[in-house]
């Protein structure tokens, strides 16, 4: 059995109301899919629509333009008044700038080979004097423990 469905293609204009959607989603950020949906159209009429009617793609561009230069405004004024955050998101953003995150430590020691040796010999004796302590140690404990029995 075959049904007929009725279909009517929605026809893509660039009206006024569909720029202004345009528009307003772009300046809000929006981009791709999100941007087409915000404004009432599937993502494939917006792009039919942008390489149909070249000023839908402008709607776009000037939204996101006035959507910087609202934000900056808001950011150079901050800073203006003192804002120390908003200063440094300016400068790390439109001017490149970078904190500087190393520290130098410069410590500068000569160990001379022959002091290195008297030092290593020193460690070495020093083992050998606690192994030395160690042994007597269980020696006498063994010695005692024989003694009390």
């Amino acid at each position: 059995m075959f049904y007929s469905i009725p279909f009517t293609p929605r026809k893509i204009e660039a009206t006024e109301a569909r720029l202004h959607a345009i528009y307003d989603a772009a300046k809000l950020g929006l981009h791709g899919d999100a941007l087409a949906l915000a404004a009432g159209m599937l993502p494939t009429e917006f792009r039919q629509l942008t390489q149909l009617d070249p000023i839908a793609e402008m709607a776009e561009l000037k939204g996101r333009a006035d959507g910087e230069l609202e934000m900056s405004q808001v950011l150079h004024t901050a800073a203006r008044q003192g804002d120390a955050k908003a200063a440094l998101e300016i400068l790390k953003h439109q001017h490149g700038w970078v904190a500087k995150q190393q520290i130098n430590v410069d410590v500068e020691q000569r160990i001379s080979i022959t002091q290195a040796l008297e030092q290593a010999q020193t460690r070495v004796l020093e083992i050998i004097e606690n192994e030395v302590i160690e042994q007597d140690n269980s020696y006498a404990r063994k010695r005692i423990a024989s003694i009390h029995k």
